[in-house]
């Protein structure tokens, strides 16, 4: 199978252990119930993404940890954690996973290749059965800006917009999600399924997002992706919802960054990726049926 590198459980071909690189924090109680439902999570490596396949497996469901190794260029810049954390495999992820007793594979994928959507799909199948929980969390983030002297921010520098800087993101935030999401509802409807959810990770906002411009942009792309998934595949029993995390500490938060919060009447909380997992997984429980279409901002 091209595209990926695959890491799996003990549930199939082969096991893949090796020391954990990062300290995880212990997952709560699982709060949902999420038996035999299969969840693709993008970008789950670490942040976010590692949390939430963390807990929707927590939860009971099978769960796929789609991620790319990102190597950062040594920008000194850029606190050290988290270029360490983007250049991570899943292999803590899924070791955590299976020490928690749930279940997972591992695969490397690039969302860049339009062929990976329909890998990733064919590969949960094999492992565990059709996806019903689908979250397009993944970004190829890179900080540009219209302005004409780019300068530092936040612990990285700033870019000036290019068709690279552009083409960076758009790829991954809004094509291979809409790929993720086109993929996920043609075999929905295929075996005639009647439960599905879909859910986006998003950032800025109807101003843009000054000082990251294109990332702004790619990510109200997806929004608008998963706004339309909620109304044409409603018929079908799938939701959709998109969902604005607060300041998350995902290895960037620095002091400067804790007081721009702190001068910002917007801005109430620094999170942790679990806080925003847990909204996840419930968006993902049938406690969330009547929610869908939504951009649920949290604060």
């Amino acid at each position: 199978m091209s595209g990926f590198s695959r890491t799996v459980g003990p549930f199939a071909e082969a096991i893949f252990r090796r020391p954990i690189t990062v300290a995880t924090d212990t997952i709560v109680p699982a709060p949902f119930d999420l038996q035999h439902h299969v969840a693709l999570v993008t970008g789950a490596n670490h942040g976010i993404g590692a949390a939430t396949a963390r807990l929707l497996a927590a939860c009971g469901a099978a769960v796929v940890v789609s991620y790319l190794r990102i190597p950062e260029p040594g920008d000194a810049a850029v606190p050290e954690l988290y270029r360490r954390h983007r250049a991570l495999d899943a292999a803590a992820v899924l070791s955590a996973i299976e020490a928690e007793g749930g279940r997972a594979v591992a695969l490397e994928a690039d969302l860049a290749d339009a062929g990976t959507p329909a890998r990733l799909f064919n590969a949960a199948e094999e492992a565990f059965g059709a996806v019903d929980i689908l979250i397009n969390n993944a970004t190829g983030w890179v900080a540009d800006t219209f302005s004409a002297v780019p300068a530092g921010r936040f612990g990285h520098s700033r870019l000036r917009v290019s068709a690279e800087t552009i083409d960076q993101q758009f790829v991954v935030d809004a094509r291979a999600s809409a790929l993720l999401i086109a993929e996920f509802a043609r075999r929905h409807a295929a075996r005639g399924a009647a439960w599905g959810r879909i859910i986006g990770l998003t950032s800025g906002g109807p101003t843009g997002f000054p000082n990251e411009v294109s990332y702004g942009a790619a990510k109200a792309a997806l929004e608008n992706y998963t706004m339309s998934a909620a109304f044409e595949l409603a018929p079908l029993g799938i939701t959709a919802n998109v969902v604005h995390p607060p300041v998350t500490d995902t290895g960037w938060v620095t002091e400067d960054v804790r007081r721009h919060v702190d001068e910002r009447a917007d801005l109430i909380h620094i999170a942790s990726p679990e806080d925003v997992a847990e909204v996840i997984a419930y968006l993902a429980s049938d406690g969330a049926r009547l929610i869908t279409a939504n951009r649920i901002h949290l604060r």
